[in-house]
């Protein structure tokens, strides 16, 4: 990302296995694949700002005609008519019924107890999963859209997996992992499971779809650090600051010089302009202190 004034972020994505930060300037965008040890320094300034709305059959988000301004702490980065536009929120919303495009309904882990169940465009690969930050899936079917939201509504009622978590049960996920045989016989038994589900339906389901793991591409082979502070608000003049890990879906842990690094969900930036700062990370942060609990013992009580 092109660290300078008048640059406002978007967020991190992931496309071709890559996640990038993007940010823009008027008419123009700009991406900076995020790599692990790169230092950042970005002093934000407000208002934050609506970061406007993907339409169909263009190549790159279309800035808001409106200029809009959106709550520094919402979880919301677009204004209300942007998110009426947006493609993406109408689809996630069931207010588009088919729009001619192959989909893929997929199971993913995201922690122990923690199984999901979803859908994404053919065209996009894995970049969905990769921005949920699965931490391991498995592609059960594929076919147009009502076929596939109606499979996927037959696993979410069937009580086999949700179809959204909150960002902070996942979180929590990252401590205490199990081993990949855990991960994967999870995948697995729920996965048979889910075919039998879907005997009958009209979509093609793929009986022997691999499992696959980004757990070691997300850096958590040893889990989360076992203590870290949240970014739990920003604000006008805020530093952020640190050295990157690698990305966790759209999270970013930064390194500081204290030890105790900073969690970043990227949706919190998108939306603040950025400018370079070689100030260390502290002002106009809210952060909340996350320790990891003890490991949960599997020994039967004496009494």
């Amino acid at each position: 990302m092109r660290e300078r004034a008048g640059w406002t972020a978007n967020g991190l994505h992931w496309h071709g296995g890559r996640p990038y930060l993007s940010a823009r300037n008027g008419e123009r965008e700009h991406e900076r694949a995020v790599a692990p040890g790169d230092r950042i320094g970005w002093l934000l300034t407000g208002p934050r700002r609506c970061t406007g709305v993907w339409l169909p059959g263009e190549p790159q988000r279309r800035p808001c005609p409106h200029g809009a301004t959106i709550d520094p702490d919402g979880a919301a980065i677009q204004c209300p008519a942007c998110q009426s536009a947006d493609r993406g929120l109408a689809l996630a919303r069931d207010q588009i019924l088919d729009d001619g495009r192959t989909y893929r309904l997929y199971l993913a882990w995201l922690g122990t107890g923690l199984l999901k169940v979803g859908l994404t465009a053919e065209q996009r690969g894995t970049s969905r999963l990769l921005e949920q930050g699965a931490l391991a899936f498995t592609f059960l079917a594929r076919g147009p859209l009502p076929g596939i939201r109606r499979a996927e509504l037959t696993l979410s009622g069937a009580g086999l997996a949700r179809e959204r978590y909150r960002s902070l049960a996942k979180t929590e996920g990252w401590w205490h992992l199990p081993g990949p045989a855990r991960r994967h016989g999870d995948l697995a038994e729920a996965r048979g499971e889910a075919l039998r589900l879907l005997a009958g339906h009209r979509i093609e389901c793929f009986p022997d779809g691999e499992i696959t793991d980004h757990v070691e591409l997300f850096g958590l082979t040893d889990g989360a650090p076992a203590e870290y502070r949240e970014v739990a608000g920003l604000s006008d003049g805020a530093v952020l600051a640190g050295t990157l890990r690698r990305p966790i879906g759209r999270h970013l842990f930064l390194d500081q010089s204290d030890g105790v690094p900073l969690l970043l969900d990227t949706r919190r930036l998108a939306g603040w302009t950025l400018s370079a700062t070689d100030r260390p990370a502290g002002p106009g942060l809210g952060l909340r202190p996350r320790r990891r609990p003890e490991a949960p013992t599997t020994q039967d009580a004496l009494f």
